[in-house]
């Protein structure tokens, strides 16, 4: 008797590109990988490439998370020049990943995004982002203390008021939600297909969605992953997630 066992959704989970030491490495933070887990996915961590390779292995993803990194968009993608030469870039990412997020949105394979990855995608559309939130009126800073331990980083920091109708407000059933805070940059110039999910009580975007992509989207500021399994809301986002997953393998299967 032969039993057949239906595949998890693949996840691709585009790596960052640091150096450790005088090593290089492509690093992707265990939380994600464990993000995707729970969202009942198989993660598939993918390091930088030419852009041509990116675009097939599309043909095998069922979703795409895109995660924060203490790396920033640099922003001669939207027409600046470096701010803070001290603050890390990753250029190796923004070339490779910047191109592929309108791909992924177009085709409608499920796409979550954090914190760098919300800013890449505004970027990827035609936004722009700000530099130095902290230093930009009216907005608060929403920097984490830099020698904060990791529970009191990735703590509660702020309020975010859900925009009605949305995908966020479909998926929590809620008007507000406290989330952690860890970002020194964000959305300035949103880009035309750019819905506003939510926002902060200063104003600041802490989640979008794209509104003409024919799969579900969802890219928010803040830290969903850290201790998930902990978090109602940080499930919901997840399982929400994979459920889009899910039901994008099941198209492909069955046309």
């Amino acid at each position: 008797m032969s039993t057949h066992v239906t595949r998890k959704p693949l996840v691709l989970v585009p790596a960052c590109s640091q150096t450790l030491g005088e090593a290089p490495f492509h690093i992707v933070g265990q939380k994600y990988v464990e993000a995707v887990t729970l969202a009942g996915c198989q993660a598939l961590i993918v390091p930088g490439g030419e852009p041509v390779d990116a675009m097939l292995l599309l043909d095998l993803a069922d979703g795409v998370l895109l995660t924060g990194s203490p790396s920033n968009v640099h922003p001669r993608w939207y027409g600046e020049e470096v701010r803070d030469p001290a603050l890390p870039q990753d250029v190796q990412r923004d070339a490779w990943v910047l191109p592929l997020i309108p791909q992924v949105l177009t085709r409608g394979i499920p796409l979550l995004a954090i914190c760098r990855g919300l800013q890449e995608t505004n970027v990827a559309l035609g936004g722009s982002l700000h530099q130095a939130v902290h230093e930009t009126s009216p907005f608060d800073d929403h920097r984490a203390a830099e020698d904060a331990p990791a529970a009191q980083a990735y703590g509660p920091a702020h309020v975010v008021k859900i925009e009605p109708g949305g995908v966020l407000s479909a998926l929590l059933a809620v008007d507000a939600i406290t989330v952690n805070s860890l970002h020194g940059q964000g959305l300035k110039r949103l880009a035309p297909r750019i819905r506003v999910e939510a926002r902060a009580l200063d104003g600041l975007v802490e989640a979008c969605s794209v509104l003409d992509a024919p799969g579900f989207n969802l890219c928010v500021q803040w830290h969903p992953e850290w201790n998930a399994a902990e978090s109602a809301v940080s499930m919901r986002l997840l399982q929400g997630f994979g459920d889009a997953c899910r039901s994008y393998r099941d198209s492909r299967a069955n046309p």
